[in-house]
């Protein structure tokens, strides 16, 4: 019609751009599972098989036999009270670690070794470490507690260590220029620019250590597990269950804790 003006078109660039190489990883990786597969023996049947086995397995699980509730109680207290111990002593020197592992505050020869560390607490599995600990100190809460608090450094101090990185300097400069030490440095510039991040992660963090505290005790490092090894290993599947719902409802009832504390340090900023 006339009197319109043409609506240019915009063209917009693909926002990922696929290249050759990208065709021959996808090949390659495609190539590896279906060898993965097939080394391992994966199949259907199997898996048939197995939701058979399961579907008995629940048919003894239920319903949750309660009648030793007070097994069940003496292993969450325990389970708990390992999860506390760890948590307030894993994320008290995860502070320190985590201040020593940031790049922006300290120099390389203090930083690598200390990342070596925390990487090294993130390297194995809390059951592995559990092993070690119950090897070395023994069955109970406290090769229990040893295995959390290595959990805990391994995450909280790499996390804080990022978080620190990543704070505006423009604060700290300001600190700085009124002859504040290092120490008020931190204080009054860092810290109130991680706090928030750094409450998300130790709330976080115990959530782990409730699930994980349950978990060790598989392997003599004390908590509920304990109780839950016993229990499969006298085939006693409708205790199994209590346990598992128990445990079930510690983590849901801590998740709602959880939110509960993250929202009420977001209205105070």
């Amino acid at each position: 019609m006339a009197g319109l003006k043409a609506v240019p078109t915009t063209v917009h660039a693909n926002p990922f751009p696929r290249k050759p190489w990208h065709s021959v990883l996808s090949i390659v990786a495609i190539i590896y599972l279906v060898y993965s597969i097939n080394t391992l023996g994966l199949d259907w049947q199997r898996f048939i098989e197995g939701l058979g086995h399961a579907d008995k397995l629940l048919d003894r699980m239920f319903p949750p036999n309660f009648e030793r509730w007070k097994l069940l109680l003496e292993g969450l207290i325990e389970s708990l009270e390992i999860a506390v111990i760890a948590s307030t002593v894993g994320i008290f020197f995860s502070l320190f670690i985590g201040l020593l592992a940031a790049r922006n505050f300290m120099p390389n020869w203090v930083t690598i070794p200390v990342r070596g560390f925390i990487a090294i607490c993130r390297s194995f599995h809390p059951v592995i470490i559990a092993i070690l600990f119950v090897k070395t100190v023994g069955f109970g809460a406290l090769a229990g507690i040893l295995t959390l608090i290595i959990a805990t450094i391994g995450f909280i101090a790499k996390l804080f260590a990022e978080a620190i990185e990543e704070i505006s300097f423009k604060q700290v400069e300001a600190i700085q220029a009124t002859g504040a030490g290092f120490i008020n440095v931190i204080l009054f510039s860092v810290v109130p620019q991680v706090f928030s991040r750094f409450i998300g992660f130790a709330t976080y963090q115990f959530d782990s250590n409730l699930r994980n505290s349950t978990m060790v005790g598989i392997v003599g490092a004390g908590g509920l597990g304990g109780t839950l090894f016993s229990a499969f290993q006298r085939f006693d599947y409708d205790f199994v269950a209590a346990i598992l719902i128990t445990i079930i409802a510690l983590i849901l009832f801590w998740e709602f804790l959880s939110t509960l504390i993250r929202t009420v340090f977001q209205c105070r900023k």
